[in-house]
């Protein structure tokens, strides 16, 4: 086997199964599951009829490119929400299954183990898919923390020039997971200076870059900032977005890759031997998504209602805010991270994530220790009876 599976850390939702080991909820209490960020909105309609009116193409290979119709759709959606000129749809775009499996497969393209010290760099708190993707790649993952101190940005400050000139790949989440940060467009400057005088290739997780509470203030996306530093061709960086969030869709498995001409091309070329051509009726469906707006507005409108009325409840006890976007409160616990979940789970029968499980001890800290991530994906009257037994609890300690 391959020795580099043993560097593997167990996933947080099993850490959380063994946390949990031996508890026994109150009979009660109604389980209420915001430990995992899986969206439980409704899915539309129309993206159902549209997956099963497409399912003729079952009949046929598909292409790891994809259907021209999807990447031109994913081109026009790009334009319209980031105010940019399409990309190229034949070159700038390739269709994936779900961001989560393109994100690992990334570092397996780009990755050259053979290089001493090879480095990818990871934000921390962080997606575990970056750490694992980096590790089975051959290289060492570096994280850098995330602070409150900071603004929850990361510090590249504390990296020497050495390490970057080792890096090959950073990993950046915007907005972030957990902390729902938002990269600032001086945040973008200072991680392109970085990337044109070391060489290093910028992976832009986007996955949660449409849910945000301020129809006025969407986002800032790598590729929206690249253009507007005159960086046209998005030199050394690729984004990644996904369906699964903006339109409640994570069976789905769509999303796609989208910059670095260059980059794509070899991307792609080890897609064709990674074998994960989309499935031709989930491509119709992600075509009938990407082109409508409506039933993503409406997907806002509900989280932002939750944020509006569970944040002040858990506020009053745990030190949190309404994120820049995403659906997580990320809140401070007075107890241990992991303590505060289980007891949580004992007495009120509510799964939140514990901080720690999602971060690595860097620079002497977990900058996940003593808090926990909140999903805020259940319907607003299980978030109301979720906060207001958090409050009980809180008020118990």
């Amino acid at each position: 086997m391959n020795p580099r599976l043993d560097l593997l850390q167990p996933y947080p939702f099993e850490k959380l199964r063994q946390l949990f080991s031996g508890v026994t909820p109150p009979a009660g209490l109604k389980e209420i599951k915001l430990s995992i960020g899986e969206p439980q909105h409704e899915t539309p309609a129309f993206i159902k009829e549209a997956l099963t009116a497409n399912l003729a193409g079952l009949a046929n290979y598909p292409t790891t490119q994809g259907t021209d119709a999807l990447r031109q759709s994913i081109a026009a959606w790009i334009a319209r929400r980031h105010g940019i000129p399409a990309p190229n749809p034949a070159t700038q775009i390739v269709p994936v299954n779900g961001s989560r499996e393109a994100l690992f497969a990334f570092a397996q393209a780009v990755v050259d183990s053979s290089k001493a010290g090879a480095t990818v760099i990871c934000p921390n708190p962080f997606y575990q898919i970056y750490e694992g993707a980096a590790l089975l790649a051959g290289a060492t993952p570096l994280f850098l923390n995330s602070l409150p101190e900071h603004g929850y940005a990361m510090d590249f400050g504390v990296a020497p020039a050495p390490t970057f000139d080792r890096t090959q790949l950073v990993y950046v989440c915007s907005p972030g997971n957990p902390t729902g940060k938002v990269m600032s467009q001086d945040d973008w400057a200072r991680l392109f200076e970085l990337s044109d005088r070391h060489g290093f290739v910028i992976a832009a997780d986007e996955c949660y870059s449409e849910i945000y509470c301020d129809e006025a203030r969407p986002p800032l996306g790598g590729l929206e900032a690249a253009r507007k530093l005159g960086r046209d061709d998005y030199r050394n960086l690729v984004m990644f977005s996904s369906l699964s969030k903006r339109s409640n869709v994570p069976g789905l498995r769509s999303g796609f890759v989208a910059g670095d001409a260059a980059i794509i091309e070899k991307f792609l070329l080890y897609r064709t031997y990674h074998g994960c051509a989309m499935n031709p009726a989930v491509q119709g469906a992600s075509i009938a998504a990407w082109n409508d707006e409506a039933h993503v507005r409406e997907n806002r409108r509900l989280y932002a209602e939750k944020f509006e009325k569970v944040t002040p409840i858990v506020a009053r006890h745990l030190e949190t805010a309404v994120p820049d976007a995403g659906f997580y409160l990320w809140a401070r616990t007075p107890i241990p991270d992991t303590e505060f979940a289980r007891e949580l789970h004992r007495q009120y029968n509510v799964t939140v994530l514990p901080g720690s499980f999602l971060a690595r001890e860097s620079g002497g800290v977990n900058p996940g220790a003593n808090y926990v991530r909140i999903a805020l994906v259940a319907g607003l009257d299980e978030c109301l009876e979720a906060a207001r037994r958090i409050a009980d609890f809180c008020q118990k300690l």
